[in-house]
């Protein structure tokens, strides 16, 4: 907002004096804050910083430790500059204790080989001040504005930054109290400069309130936070001291933050938004590029030298928690959950929900037990959701960000197989799975719903029309391995009844269930026949 020495030198009203630096050249850049003419020795205890001191010298000593004590005072108040007149009191240079001692405090003493009007100097001076305070008046009320329009047109976190990064022309960086990035906008400049080592970067960098620039980062932090209740920091990195204006829009950019947060209760927290922009990038590029790399490093989560296992949960979702509570918000409930989970397992994990489950992808030391860790993980989401069962699948594990795809698409695979199945597990693995998970990997093929409506085709007509149960006295049948007796009594029906089932079974289709190639063709087309079913209930 003000002007700074070198700027008021650089004015016409006091270039034609002619001005010259003597001493504290080191000081040019500092902010003027007023012009003042002072002919009095002791002026210093009616200063009160920031001005720049114009004098003739006539009522300044000769006595050398006289004028050491004078530029001592002024600059301890805080003056930023001297201007002396060289045409009534000293007529070539300034005495050298003068000028010595400018040079040990650092103010910039400045000599004027020519009578100038001072008054007009002031007025100069002064009038660039007063421009300089307007329009930063005014540039703040365009500050004011901007986020007022996009805290009413609710905009997100990256839209926010979005306009912080045009506004200041730096890069910013909105992160968690602990320190983990949940969004960010680099201003033009490379990802990889700005995120490597976030969080320790961070962590050390601290300001005693709640705006404050960190001179050793480079950084102005504000808090971000409502009703008392602060849950972030945004940080605008910049090399130098910022402008007031930059101030400005750090604060109201925060504020239109917290509103957001305030107003968006009812969808994914941003640490959610945040993980999960990493996840869908991490299933769209089997080779990670290093910017998401540096981008799952500064949520917390490091993905290069770490095991890596992806995780699915999926909601055993019944038509009475359907009407109690929508998928949704059981998803966000079941989200955190398992990021609570983790947290209490101590690992590092990317937590968010899909259209259907919940993902994580957790990175372990090569030392951690994994098998440990994920049941104690599983365990606990089973134990904060015991009122809403649920399926806790894990992939294989991988050994760096390259593997990070396969062990969160084998993860959903094996939740989604999972649930048709009747085995109630702490953790489902691909062993568990078997040849519904293969069937459930080839759920979308053509051939296969092809053949489940070839060899099932007759039957579910039968059914349809007639309001008979042969499908499900067939299911039985099989999962029991061929075993009539036991497929009776699981079927609840007497031995007599059930033959008769599945004697009109094998008129219906054709076939003769005993043989062995029937009946695996025949379980293989319920399974996929089931898998379809379940895809399109979950889709309605």
């Amino acid at each position: 907002m003000y002007p700074t020495v070198a700027e008021v030198l650089a004015l016409p009203v006091l270039r034609q004096g002619r001005p010259h630096v003597v001493a504290g050249a080191a000081g040019m850049a500092a902010p003027v804050r007023w012009a003042h003419v002072a002919e009095v020795a002791d002026i210093a205890p009616l200063l009160r910083g920031g001005e720049l001191v114009l004098t003739t010298g006539v009522a300044l000593p000769d006595d050398g430790a006289a004028l050491a004590r004078y530029v001592g005072d002024l600059a301890g108040v805080g003056v930023v500059g001297i201007v002396v007149e060289l045409v009534r009191h000293w007529s070539e240079k300034l005495p050298s204790a003068l000028v010595d001692a400018a040079d040990r405090h650092g103010v910039p003493l400045i000599t004027l080989s020519r009578e100038t009007r001072f008054v007009s100097v002031t007025e100069a001076v002064n009038g660039l001040i007063v421009d300089a305070q307007v329009d930063e008046l005014r540039a703040a009320e365009r500050v004011h504005e901007t986020f007022t329009a996009l805290t009413i047109a609710g905009a997100e976190p990256g839209d926010i930054l979005r306009e912080v990064a045009r506004l200041t022309a730096h890069p910013v960086v909105l992160e968690t109290l602990a320190h983990e990035v949940l969004a960010y906008d680099t201003a033009g400049t490379d990802p990889g400069d700005l995120l490597p080592g976030w969080p320790s970067r961070s962590r050390p960098v601290r300001v005693g309130e709640r705006t404050g620039y960190h001179p050793g980062a480079g950084w102005l932090i504000t808090v971000v936070g409502a009703r008392g209740h602060d849950w972030g920091r945004l940080v605008v990195v910049c090399g130098d001291p910022p402008p007031r204006r930059h101030v400005v829009v750090a604060e109201r950019a925060a504020s239109a933050l917290a509103v957001h947060r305030l107003v968006a209760k009812d969808t994914d927290s941003l640490e959610r938004q945040a993980h999960r922009a990493v996840l869908t990038e991490l299933l769209a590029n089997p080779v990670p590029p290093a910017e998401l790399t540096a981008r799952a490093s500064a949520l917390g989560v490091p993905l290069t030298g770490r095991l890596l296992v992806g995780v699915a949960v999926r909601p055993r979702i019944t038509a009475t928690a359907r009407t109690a509570q929508s998928t949704p918000v059981l998803l966000r409930e079941l989200a955190e959950a398992t990021a609570l989970a983790a947290r209490r397992a101590k690992v590092s994990a990317l937590v968010a929900t899909d259209d259907t489950l919940v993902r994580a992808l957790i990175a372990l030391s090569p030392e951690a037990g994994v098998d440990a860790v994920l049941r104690r993980l599983a365990t606990d989401v089973h134990e904060a959701r015991s009122g809403a069962p649920a399926v806790v699948a894990v992939g294989t594990t991988g050994s760096g960000p390259a593997e990070a795809r396969r062990t969160l698409v084998e993860a959903a695979q094996v939740a989604a197989a999972a649930l048709t199945e009747n085995a109630e597990r702490v953790v489902h693995r691909l062993d568990d799975v078997r040849l519904r998970g293969l069937l459930h990997l080839m759920a979308g093929d053509e051939r296969i719903t092809a053949f489940a409506a070839r060899e099932l085709g007759p039957l579910l007509s039968r059914d349809a029309a007639q309001g008979s149960r042969l499908v499900q006295a067939l299911r039985h049948y099989c999962e029991h391995g061929g075993n009539k007796s036991a497929a009776a009594a699981a079927a609840h029906t007497s031995r007599t009844a059930y033959y008769q089932q599945l004697a009109r079974i094998e008129q219906v289709l054709g076939v003769r269930l005993e043989e062995p190639e029937s009946m695996l063709s025949l379980y293989v087309a319920l399974l996929a026949h089931d898998i379809r079913e379940a895809a399109d209930h979950t889709s309605e």
